[in-house]
């Protein structure tokens, strides 16, 4: 086979490759599974400092603190907080006619339930006045 010929095979094959399929290991595959799927619990709010996953927030930021059963057994986590994979995530909670998206950045240790969510005061104040406390059948998705 001549050169010419050889690197026309070799360019119609790779072509008809297109672009690589994205590789995905099991902790992507398990968190994407989650975009979408809703859990329901109760929302409380607490005053942010730094939080598990090692960033420092404030009672204006838009964050939660995931319940400890989220937090302890989302896919890929570690030992290390710091390196959860949930931390970053964007979450868009709902109760009674009333949203909020906010970025999970800490673990809530007294949240009791897998779907509870402890907001910063100014995301908690987006569902309900910080007088009510606690918001029982809140629920929520994951964005990404």
């Amino acid at each position: 086979m001549s050169f010419a010929k050889l690197l026309a095979v070799v360019a119609l094959a790779t072509a008809a490759l297109g672009s690589p399929a994205p590789i995905y290991n099991g902790t992507d595959i398990a968190a994407r599974q989650l975009a979408g799927q809703r859990f329901t619990g109760d929302a409380t709010f607490f005053e942010p400092g730094l939080g598990a996953c090692g960033i420092t927030n404030g009672p204006n930021d838009f964050i939660a603190a995931a319940s400890h059963q989220m937090f302890d057994t989302f896919p890929g986590a570690t030992a290390n907080p710091n390196n959860n994979p949930i931390c970053g995530k964007s979450v868009t909670a709902s109760v009674n006619g009333h949203s909020v998206t906010v970025t999970i950045t800490d673990r809530c240790a007294g949240c009791g339930g897998l779907g509870d969510l402890d907001f910063s005061p100014a995301a908690f104040q987006q569902l309900a006045p910080l007088s009510v406390g606690r918001i029982p059948g809140m629920t929520y998705v994951f964005n990404d």
